[in-house]
Formats: structure tokens, C-alpha cells, sequence
């Protein structure tokens, strides 16, 4: 499942539904909470206005300065729905406008604490909004990355979504990074905003704005009950009854296919939806933007790639080499590599990760080939445990192996015996 839904003019379109609770028992209801970028893009009688009404939204919160709104227009009325124009930020700054040497982080975080003390009044009636429907509700902003990632932050943690996670919520705008500024450039005859950091969401901003959060005010519940002035236990349990639900207990079997040209940009955006979990995580092992398309579609024509679905969701897919030179050197072909084993995050269903590598083990076995063999940074001591628990032995180390990006990096290399 990708978290982001598929429009022609909104970008920046999520379902915050999946996330799980710290307890791991419960998640937030798929098609009850939704963020996006500027609604007021949609227009009666296209594709777009019809996939956004089968979402079944009862409730349209609009983050954005009244001014913002009645300039760059607002949502198309319609009986459906209701609409509230609830602007939470009172000094307005223009982000296009910053020079190069401004960082994202300490200045983004700076303006997100800014807008938590100075919309207090309307931060409260929007919490309340969504915590008085069981209705779908989304709420949006201009480009659904600061206002919407602010209060998409503070409705998960109140959710006791894990901070991680909440992280990660916030990064994923950087998947739709490049077409809110290509829209930009539209409305400004084709001009690149001054500041690099433009419709950019880096992990830094969030993890940095959360930590400035909890040094002003402790944590979210205590900023709800001070700074807003509303009964948190109240609120939060509210919440939680009208937005999680228990995990499911059954899944659907996977199924699996070889992965064709025409799949290579949902694999891109596999690995850097993957990258994203893992920056969120404090794990700098892949970037987003690393792996294109092409990359894809070489493997195709030198190895396989497959995917596996989960009913008809994407859960995941990897890659299957049959000569790995650059981390393992000459051999013969007695064995199947694995590269950039990937999950669906949050919405795969559990042990997903180790369902593929088995199936691709099955797949080295019908080749004919008694070994498996994989490698992971020597710097990723938990990715290492994970293999061994899957049956890997660790074999050596390859101290400077050549990737293609002309920087060597050390991983170690694991190789397992197939029955």
C-alpha cells in the first residue's frame, strides 16, 4: 500500500491509517484520517473530484491563512462535506524567499514552536473537530508538508503512535518533494525558489521541533491540557475509541511476480519509502533518490526483481543477482544473491521480511544453487542480527566493496546453506 493516494493535481494526499500504537496492539483506521496538500487544486467534475468524494469525507480542516485560502482557492463546496477554515499559524514567513545558508532544521523547527504557542485557539478547535466525528476528516495545508505535518504530529502522538513513526509521517512529504516544486515553478514563471530547502521535509525538522516540543512543554498531553486548555485524558481517550482499532488477526497469502519494466517506478518508490523508514529510525544505510529506474531495469535484464502482494496491496519485493563480484569476488555458480530486500512499512503484514527471503531462497533452490548469500553494512549490527535469525551464518567481511557511487563502504557477508 502507498501511503500516499494517487491524484492528477494533489501531491501530497495520505490515509494516516496503519500507523501502529508503542503497545503494538493496536493501529490507526485505514480511510478515517487523512492529510494533504491544498484541496482548493480540486476541481467539480474530473477524475480527481470523484476519487476525492469516494473517499467519503465528511469533515475538510484547512490549516491555511484565510488570505492563502480565498488566493489560492479553497475546496469545492458540496453537501458531503462540511468545511472549516482553521488558520493556525499568525505570522506568516515565506519559505521560498530563505537564502542557501539557512539549514531546514533549527529554522523549520523554530516557525513549527512558533505556530504551536501562537494557535492555541485553533490548534484546540481542530483537535476537537477530529476527536467529535467518526466521519472520515482530512485536513490540509498549501503543501501538506508544515501546518498539516504539525498537527498530523500531534494527533499521533496523542494516538501514542510511536515518535519514530511520527518522524517518519513527516518525511514522506519528501516523495512528493519534486512535484510541489514543479508546481511552484508553474506559478512563478518558471523560477526555482531561492532557499534549497523548499517543499523539502528532511527528518532533521521534525526530530528537531519535537525535541524543542518536549523541552517548552514537557509532552503533548501537558501541552494540551496547558497551552490549550482542554481535558487531555478526555481527549486522548476519545481519540483513541474513535481512531485505532486492534490489529488484524488474519492476513492475506501473499502472492508473488517477476517484476517487469513497467514496474520500475513503483520499485523506486518501494526503496525510498523503505529509506525514509530508516532515517526516521537513526539508520543511515540507504537515501532517498539512490536507486532510479534505470537501476531497476538493469536488474531485470542481469538477474530478476519480484514483488509480493498482500491481497492487493504491494507488501514488498528484492532483487536476485546470480554473480555478485563487488562483494564477493570470483566464484562459481553455486549460489543466488539477494539485494535490497524491501517491506511495505506498517501495512505489510507481519514477518513479511522473512516471506521473502524465503521465497527467495525457493527461487535460488529451483536454479539448482545450494547457497543464499547477502550482505549488510558492517555498520548495521541490527540488520546483521536480523539475517542470522533468519538462518545466515556470517562468513567475512569485505572491507571497501564498490557499489557504483565511487565512495567503497565495508559490509559484511552472510551466506546460508538451502536444504
Amino acid at each position: 500500500m502507498d501511503r500516499h493516494i494517487s491524484f492528477e493535481s494533489l501531491h501530497n494526499f495520505r490515509d494516516l491509517g496503519g500507523y501502529r500504537t508503542a503497545d503494538g496492539r493496536h493501529r490507526v483506521r485505514p480511510g478515517r484520517l487523512f492529510r494533504a496538500d491544498s484541496l482548493g487544486k480540486l476541481n467539480p467534475g474530473t477524475p480527481d473530484w470523484d476519487r476525492f468524494l469516494s473517499l467519503g469525507i465528511r469533515t475538510v480542516l484547512d490549516l491555511r491563512h484565510p488570505w492563502e485560502a480565498d488566493r489560492r482557492g479553497r475546496v469545492p463546496a458540496d453537501d458531503s462535506f462540511a468545511y472549516h477554515n482553521l488558520s493556525i499559524e499568525h505570522r506568516p514567513y515565506d519559505q521560498a524567499a530563505q537564502t542557501p545558508d539557512v539549514a531546514p532544521g533549527p529554522y523549520l523547527a523554530e516557525r513549527y514552536l512558533e505556530v504551536a504557542e501562537d494557535g492555541t485557539k485553533e490548534i484546540r478547535a481542530a483537535l476537537e473537530r477530529v476527536a467529535g466525528t467518526n466521519d472520515p476528516l482530512v485536513f490540509h495545508c498549501a503543501s501538506g508538508k508544515d501546518l498539516t505535518g504539525q498537527l498530523a504530529a500531534l494527533i499521533l502522538g496523542l494516538l501514542d503512535v510511536p515518535e519514530h513513526t511520527i518522524i517518519e509521517d513527516f518525511s514522506l512529504t519528501e516523495l512528493a518533494t519534486p512535484a510541489l516544486l514543479a508546481d511552484w515553478r508553474t506559478r512563478n514563471g518558471g523560477r526555482s525558489p531561492a532557499w534549497p530547502g523548499f517543499a523539502r521535509a528532511p527528518e532533521s525538522v521534525m526530530r528537531l521541533y519535537l525535541q524543542s516540543f518536549r523541552a517548552h512543554y514537557g509532552s503533548m498531553e501537558a501541552y494540551v491540557s496547558q497551552a490549550l486548555g482542554l481535558d487531555a485524558q478526555a481527549l486522548t481517550d476519545t481519540l483513541r475509541a474513535n481512531l485505532l482499532e486492534p490489529l488484524p488477526t488474519t492476513w492475506p497469502e501473499p502472492a508473488f511476480r517477476r517484476a517487469t519494466p513497467a514496474d520500475a517506478p513503483a520499485l523506486v518508490r518501494l526503496r525510498d519509502t523503505a529509506a525514509l523508514w530508516q532515517l526516521a529510525r537513526g539508520i543511515a544505510q540507504w537515501l532517498p533518490g539512490e536507486k532510479t529506474e534505470a537501476h531497476f531495469r538493469q536488474v531485470m535484464r542481469d538477474g530478476e526483481v519480484w514483488l509480493a502482494y498482500a491481497g492487493d496491496h504491494l507488501a514488498g519485493g528484492w532483487e536476485l543477482w546470480w554473480t555478485d563480484p563487488a562483494a564477493w569476488g570470483p566464484r562459481p555458480p553455486d549460489a543466488g544473491y539477494i539485494h535490497r530486500l524491501m517491506t511495505v512499512p506498517h501495512t505489510a503484514p507481519p514477518g513479511t521480511g522473512r516471506v521473502l527471503l524465503a521465497e527467495a531462497e525457493s527461487r535460488i533452490t529451483a536454479e539448482g544453487r545450494p547457497y543464499a548469500r547477502l550482505d549488510c553494512l558492517s555498520t548495521n549490527p541490527r540488520l546483521r542480527r536480523y539475517y542470522e535469525s533468519a538462518g545466515y551464518t556470517v562468513v567475512g567481511e569485505q572491507p571497501a566493496k564498490d557499489g557504483g557511487t565511487g565512495s567503497p563502504y565495508g559490509v559484511t557477508l552472510l551466506e546460508k546453506r538451502l536444504a
